[in-house]
């Protein structure tokens, strides 16, 4: 962590590096808003976002909504699972003020996030990604042979299709605030989409997830995240770096974002959906309606065009997994098994992806998988003339199945 490599050097030097990085992540804020969960919500100008540093965005103009995501179109079409969920979420900010017409909300990244970070280079980006079973991809390294691809110090849970023409997904995931064991960890219920597989895969992602590291405490948040090259030199979580442009001025990528759910009582859901418009912008917008911002075509690549893999659901990382024990204690999902089904385990539900025909529908074929079905598993419930209900999580550290 960057507390032990200031041994190395001079405070002040480590400082000088530290608020040269702070400059370059916050913006000037025209209004800012301070939270009941600490976080400093600044409203900056539209056009001063971090997304215009990207060389490739100086001359960018902000794309018009595109008007099938103003249409609102439903994404049930038929009979709904989770008839007692509420999708009657907000993020805490909000409850502190608002933000200004042709501002954005940015959640203010200050000097403690930075020392948390194990370096000031990959702040805010996911850690690498590399395969250990490279027998899933052909000679390119590009395209999916299997199903699923074993990723380093991560543990994933999803359900999953393949084709080749995607262009948008969307579901309810249900909200919780699993446990994370040590600073390090995080997981996540999410969306990906995907062009390739592997150790070169490109992703766009959205849902919500417990990071500490990243955000500082253990609430769950709200969060999206890209990259083009398996997160080694490209994308990022949220806004800390150029790239994804927000237009919305009444929510905060990587705020809080509540009530949660829990056993016995009221389950809380959040729409999320992403969807490709003409011009090769990918959209994200939840709650059915509230359109967020897009990742632009000038930072994308195969994406911009369509994706080949949609997968939904859960993902852990530590260094504490995968025969090498004792496993990492972080939960997925509630924390409980997904046997254990509504109200208790976490679940997705409405799931649905988008092709050339520009209809929503549930997907024709789909597969499910988990890494460490000991640790973490998995329920596809379907039932006749009813929406399948995916179901996902676990405890982690479970002995003797998860020792």
């Amino acid at each position: 962590m960057l507390e032990l490599q200031a041994e190395a050097r001079t405070s002040s030097t480590l400082d000088r590096e530290i608020e040269a990085k702070l400059k370059l992540l916050n913006k000037p804020a025209v209004k800012s808003i301070k939270s009941e969960d600490g976080d400093i919500i600044d409203c900056v100008n539209i056009y001063k976002q971090p997304a215009f540093d990207h060389p490739a965005l100086k001359n960018h103009t902000i794309k018009p909504i595109p008007s099938f995501l103003l249409d609102n179109e439903p994404s049930s079409v038929r009979g709904t699972r989770t008839p007692n969920a509420s999708s009657e979420v907000f993020q805490l900010w909000q409850k502190s003020g608002s933000c200004p017409k042709d501002t954005v909300p940015i959640r203010r990244i200050q000097k403690k996030d930075l020392l948390r970070a194990s370096s000031l280079e990959r702040f805010g980006r996911k850690p690498k990604a590399y395969s250990t079973n490279k027998k899933n991809l052909n000679s390119t390294n590009l395209s999916v042979i299997d199903d699923f691809v074993n990723l380093q110090n991560r543990s994933e849970v999803h359900l999953s299709t393949f084709g080749f023409n995607f262009i948008g997904a969307s579901a309810n995931i249900n909200i919780w605030n699993p446990l994370v064991e040590k600073k390090g960890d995080f997981t996540t219920a999410q969306i990906y989409l995907k062009a390739s597989n592997g150790d070169f895969f490109e992703s766009i992602e959205a849902g919500w997830m417990v990071h500490p590291e990243l955000y500082g405490d253990f609430n769950s948040r709200l969060f999206a995240a890209w990259t083009r090259d398996s997160y080694h030199t490209t994308g990022c979580f949220d806004l800390t770096c150029k790239g994804f442009v927000q237009v919305a001025s009444s929510t905060a990528l990587g705020a809080t974002v509540g009530p949660y759910s829990s056993p016995f009582n009221q389950q809380y859901e959040i729409n999320i959906g992403i969807f490709l418009d003409d011009d090769g912008n990918w959209w994200l917008n939840i709650k059915n309606g509230t359109v967020i911002g897009y990742w632009p075509a000038e930072i994308l690549g195969n994406l911009k065009h369509s994706a080949v893999i949609v997968q939904w659901g859960g993902q852990v990382y530590s260094d504490k997994m995968k025969n090498n024990p004792p496993h990492t204690s972080t939960q997925m999902g509630s924390g409980d098994s997904a046997s254990s089904r509504f109200g208790f385990a976490c679940y997705i539900s409405n799931v649905r992806i988008k092709d050339y025909s520009k209809s929503l529908k549930y997907p024709k074929y789909v597969t499910t998988h988990t890494d460490e079905p000991y640790c973490y598993n998995l329920f596809n419930d379907e039932e006749h003339g009813k929406d399948p209900v995916f179901y996902f999580g676990g405890p982690g550290r479970n002995p003797p199945y998860c020792p």
